[in-house]
C-alpha cells in the first residue's frame, strides 16, 4: 500500500490535506522544523493537529530536521518527550545529533531520515537502518533506476518527492544562504538565494550568455510533477509519495494532493488502463508552476530543468495581446483558455517585464459577462498599457480556488457514517449506541431514568433530530433505529448529553489503536545536555594543521610549508580522476616527511560509483593512511570490514555535542565541526568532545554541491544527452546583482561546486582555537594555485610556532596582503 504524504503549514492546509484524500501529513511544531518561516503549530495545536488527523486515519509526521545547538538540547528531549506522548507517528530527522537523543529518551518513536541527510544511495539506507530508522527520505537527485534497486535490496520504507519546488544544491549540503546573509537552511531559515538573478561570466568578466535568450535566474529549477511517473514509482517499490510545499497556501495543497490522490487511485484500480487527465495538468499549472520537470528522475535535462527566466509563479498562458486602446484604457485577448471574472492575469510584455490584472469586467461580443470560454476575443479594462503579441498569463483562476477552498472551508468529505440504535423505556435510562462505517463503537446511558409521559411522549422523529445534532463533529448520521416500549419522557437536555458522550466514546475508540505507554523514567537526567564536561577537554600544546588538496604538486608544496596533514583525494576540482599512483605518491611523501596523511572519498556517490569508490577504498587499505575521510553516511557503510580509521568531514554537519558522540558510536577518530558554529560553540562542543576536533580556518567554502551544471547546460548541450565539456575551457563564475562573483568548479564526476566569492581567513585568530581545545585546523587548498596554496600553509605554520611573536599580529601591511577580500565565516557571526 503506498502512502500519499502532505505538506501542512497550517490548520487550513492541514484540513485541505485530509479531505483531499492525503494518508499522511507532516509539519512542524515553532521549534526545530526546516520551514521557519510557515506559520507552523504550537504545542496545543500540534495536539489538536494529531487528533484531528487520526480520527481520520491520517498519520502525523513532525519535523525535527534542523541542526540543534548544544544550549537547545533540553528544551529538544522535552519536546521529543511531548511529541511522543501526544501520539505523532514519527518525527523526520537531519542531524544525527538530534536522532541519538530520540533513540535515548523515547526509544520507540520512529524516526524518518530527512531528505537533507542527504541519502542517495544504498549503502546509507542500510546503515541508517541498523541504525533504527524506519523510513529514509531520498535526495531528489536520486533516478528512477537507482530508487528501485534500493527498493528491491532493502525492506525499509522509501519516501520520495513527486511534486513541488526543488532544490538546486544536495539539500543538507548548501550553504549559500548561510554565508552570503547568515540565514541557515540547515536551521530552517533559508533566504533563497537560488532565486535571485546571476549573470555566467568568464575569467575575464565576459558575460558568455550575452544575447542568448537565456534569463537570468540561472539557479532556478522549474518544479517537480511526476504526475506521469505515478505508475513507474508504483512499480520500483516506493512507500511514500512526499508533496512539497509546507510554505505554501491551503488552496495549493488541497488541489495537488486531490490530483495525486486521483492519479494513485485510478493506476491501482486498473494498472493497464493509467492515463492522466488533462484538465488535472492544467490544475496543477494553474494552483502554481515555475514549469515543470521531472529533474533527474530520467536523467539530467540540462537547461530544460531550469525556470531562468522567472523564478515565482508563471500561471498558465492564456492567450495573446490582440490590441490595446489606449483612449479606453481596454485591451483586446484571444483567448487559448477560459476566463472567468476575479481571475489575475500577468501580461509579460518586452520593456518593463510584467503588467499585472484584476479581471474586474468582461466584455464578449460587446456583451458583459462573468464567463469566456476559450477561443473568445475578449475585452477587458487594462490601466497599463500593452503591446499587440504580448504574451497573457492567468495566475490566479478564481473558479479553482474556490474549488479548492470547499476542501478546507465546508469539511464534508471526510465526515464517517455511523449507525446509532437507541433503546429507552419506562423506569431505565436510555441507551444509545454508536457504530461507525470502521467497525469502532460506543455505548451510553443517560443519567436520567425514563419516565411515564403525561404529555408529549418521545418520538422517533425527536430522538432522531438529537442523535442528527452532529454538526461539530466528524461524523454524519447514516441510520437510526429506536425501540421506544412505552410512552416515555427523557429531557432533550439528557439525550443531547447522552449523545455527546457518546460521540465522545467513539472518538476516543478510534484514537486508541494510535497512544503509546506512558514513558517511564519521568524525571529523565538530562544533564549531559545542559552541562559542559570540561575535564573532557584536552587542551594540545598547538592545533596540527590540516592542509586539504587535490593535486600532487599541491601536497609536496603543503608538506614543504609545513602542513603536519595532508587530505588528499575525494572531489577534484581540476575535474581530473585522481589515479592510483597519485594516492601513492602523496602517502609517500607524506611518509618520507613524517607527517600524516587522510585519503578522501566523494562527498556524494552514486550508485554508478560506487565499484570505482570500492576500488579506492581496497587501495586506501593498503597504502595504510592515517586516516580516511567520510563525506556522507553512505561512505561509512562501504568502508565496513575494512579495518580503516575514520574522519568525519564537515559535510555530515556535524552541529553539536550529540553529534560527535554519534560519531563516536559509529567508530570516527576524528571529525571536522559544521563551518555554520561560532567559537563559543566551537569551544562548548570540544568540551565535551572525546575525538579530535578539527576546524576550516582558510580557503573557499563551498556553497553548494549540485548535479546541474550551469556551464554544461547553457554552453555544452547537456540537454541533448551528451555534454561537449565547455567547463573545461576556462574559469567560470556567477555574478549576482551586486557584482558579487561566486566561482564554479566541476569535478570528475561532472558535479558543479558553487564556491563563496571570499575567501574564509581566521589568519589574525589562529591561536584561539588552540586555547579553546580544538586538535586541527584546516586549509581548504584545493582553489588556488600552487604558490599560493603553498604560501598560505607557510604562514599558518609561522603563527602556529611563533604565537603572538609572529608579526602578522604587530604588523597591519602582512596581514592585508593575505587578507584581501576575505570572511571570517560564522566564527563571529553564527547563524539564525
Amino acid at each position: 500500500m503506498v502512502e500519499l504524504l502532505a505538506p501542512v503549514g497550517n490548520k487550513e492546509a492541514l484540513i485541505a490535506a485530509v479531505e483531499a484524500g492525503a494518508d499522511a501529513v507532516y509539519l512542524a511544531g515553532k521549534s526545530f522544523g526546516a520551514r521557519a518561516y510557515a506559520s507552523n503549530f504550537a504545542d496545543e495545536e500540534l495536539a489538536d493537529a494529531v487528533r484531528f488527523s487520526h480520527l481520520r486515519n491520517v498519520l502525523v509526521y513532525v519535523t525535527v530536521n534542523t541542526l540543534v545547538d548544544d544550549s537547545e538540547l533540553p528544551e529538544l528531549v522535552r519536546y521529543l518527550r511531548y511529541l511522543y506522548e501526544i501520539s505523532v507517528d514519527a518525527i523526520i530527522v537531519q542531524d544525527v545529533g538530534v536522532a541519538k537523543v530520540a533513540k535515548e529518551v523515547v526509544p520507540s518513536l520512529p524516526i524518518h531520515a530527512s531528505t537533507q541527510m542527504t541519502i542517495h544511495n544504498l549503502e546509507g539506507v542500510k546503515l541508517l537502518t541498523e541504525l533504527g530508522f524506519k523510513r529514509i527520505v531520498l535526495a531528489r537527485e536520486v533516478s528512477l533506476s537507482d530508487i528501485q534497486t534500493i527498493c528491491e535490496k532493502t525492506d525499509t520504507e522509501i519516501e520520495t518527492f513527486v511534486h513541488g519546488a526543488l532544490c538546486i544544491s544536495y539539500s543538507g549540503q548548501c550553504l549559500m544562504s548561510s554565508m552570503i546573509g547568515g540565514r541557515s537552511g540547515n536551521r530552517g531559515r533559508c533566504a533563497q538565494p537560488c532565486r535571485l538573478p546571476y549573470t555566467l561570466i568568464d575569467d575575464n568578466n565576459n558575460e558568455v550568455l550575452a544575447g542568448s535568450d537565456v534569463g537570468e535566474y540561472l539557479l532556478s529549477p522549474k518544479d517537480l510533477n511526476t504526475l506521469g511517473l505515478i505508475p513507474e514509482f508504483i512499480q520500483a517499490g516506493v512507500k511514500s509519495f512526499k508533496i512539497e510545499g509546507r510554505m505554501k497556501r491551503p488552496e495549493y495543497v488541497a488541489v495537488v494532493v486531490d490530483t495525486y490522490r486521483r492519479a494513485i487511485d485510478s493506476y491501482l484500480a486498473s494498472p493497464g488502463n493509467y492515463e492522466i487527465d488533462q484538465q488535472d495538468i492544467k490544475d496543477l499549472a494553474q494552483i502554481f508552476n515555475r514549469d515543470f520537470t521531472t529533474a533527474y528522475l530520467k536523467g539530467k535535462q540540462g537547461h530544460l530543468m531550469m525556470s531562468d527566466r522567472r523564478p515565482n509563479n508563471r500561471g498558465v498562458r492564456i492567450g495573446r495581446v490582440l490590441q490595446y486602446d489606449s483612449r479606453k484604457k481596454t485591451v483586446t485577448i484571444k483567448l487559448d483558455e477560459p476566463l472567468s471574472q476575479n481571475d489575475i492575469l500577468d501580461f509579460w510584455v518586452k520593456v518593463g517585464g510584467r503588467v499585472s490584472a484584476t479581471v474586474s469586467k468582461i466584455i464578449v461580443d460587446g456583451q458583459e459577462t462573468t464567463y469566456a470560454p476559450a477561443r473568445k476575443e475578449v475585452v477587458l479594462p487594462l490601466s497599463s498599457p500593452v503591446k499587440a503579441n504580448d504574451r497573457v498569463f492567468k495566475v490566479f483562476d478564481a473558479k479553482l480556488m474556490d474549488r479548492a477552498r470547499g476542501f478546507f472551508e465546508h469539511n464534508e468529505k471526510t465526515r464517517i457514517a455511523i449507525n446509532a440504535e437507541v433503546k429507552v423505556s419506562a423506569g431505565r435510562p436510555m441507551i444509545i449506541s454508536l457504530t461507525d462505517a470502521d467497525g469502532y463503537n460506543s455505548k451510553v446511558s443517560t443519567e436520567f431514568i425514563a419516565e411515564p409521559a403525561l404529555k408529549r411522549p418521545l418520538t422517533v422523529d425527536t430522538i432522531t433530530k438529537q442523535i442528527d445534532r452532529l454538526g461539530n463533529t466528524m461524523f454524519k448520521l447514516a441510520n437510526l433505529t429506536c425501540e421506544i416500549e412505552d410512552p416515555v419522557m427523557v429531557p432533550l437536555s439528557e439525550i443531547n448529553d447522552a449523545r455527546r458522550r457518546a460521540i465522545k466514546e467513539l472518538e476516543e475508540a478510534r484514537l486508541a489503536k494510535f497512544r503509546r505507554p506512558l514513558l517511564e523514567n519521568d524525571d529523565l537526567n538530562i544533564g549531559f545536555y545542559s552541562q559542559v564536561n570540561t575535564s573532557k577537554v584536552k587542551k594540545p600544546a598547538k592545533p596540527y594543521l590540516t592542509v586539504n588538496v587535490d593535486t600532487v604538486e599541491k601536497a609536496i608544496s603543503c608538506l614543504e610549508n609545513g602542513a603536519d596533514i595532508i587530505m588528499f583525494g575525494g572531489d577534484s576540482y581540476n575535474h581530473k580522476a585522481t589515479t592510483d599512483d597519485d594516492y601513492k605518491r602523496v602517502v609517500a611523501l607524506a611518509r618520507e616527511k613524517e607527517k600524516e596523511v587522510i585519503l578522501s572519498t566523494p562527498r556524494i556517490i552514486k550508485e554508478w560509483q560506487k565499484d570505482a569508490v570500492r576500488r579506492n577504498l581496497e587501495l586506501f587499505k593498503e597504502l595504510e593512511p592515517d586516516a580516511v575521510s567520510v563525506l556522507n553516511i553512505g561512505t561509512l557503510e562501504l568502508t565496513r570490514d575494512l579495518n580503516l580509521k575514520l574522519h568525519g568531514d564537515y559535510s555530515l554537519n556535524i552541529y553539536n555535542s550529540a553529534a560527535v558522540e554519534f560519531c563516536q558510536g559509529l567508530g570516527f577518530n576524528s571529525i571536522t565541526l559544521s563551518p555554520e558554529l561560532t567559537l563559543s560553540q566551537v569551544e562548548r562542543i570540544v568540551g565535551r568532545s572525546e575525538l579530535l576536533t578539527e576546524c576550516l580556518v582558510h580557503g573557499f567554502m563551498e556553497l553548494m554541491v549540485t548535479e546541474y551544471c550551469t556551464m554544461g547546460s547553457y554552453l555544452g548541450g547537456l540537454h541533448k544527452g551528451q555534454c561537449n565539456q565547455a567547463c573545461q575551457r576556462g574559469q567560470y563564475m556567477l555574478k549576482d546583482r551586486k557584482g558579487i562573483k561566486f566561482p564554479l568548479v566541476t569535478d570528475q564526476y561532472c558535479r558543479m561546486h558553487v564556491l563563496n566569492s571570499k575567501e574564509l581567513s581566521m589568519i589574525p585568530h589562529t591561536p584561539k582555537f588552540g586555547e579553546i581545545g580544538v586538535n586541527r585546523i584546516r586549509i581548504e587548498g584545493k582553489q588556488g594555485t600552487v604558490e599560493y596554496i603553498g604560501k598560505v600553509t607557510k604562514l599558518y605554520r609561522d603563527i602556529l610556532d611563533q604565537g603572538q611573536k609572529h608579526p602578522v599580529f604587530t604588523n597591519s601591511g602582512l596581514l592585508e596582503r593575505y587578507e584581501n577580500d576575505i570572511t571570517r565565516g560564522h566564527y563571529f557571526r553564527g547563524v539564525l
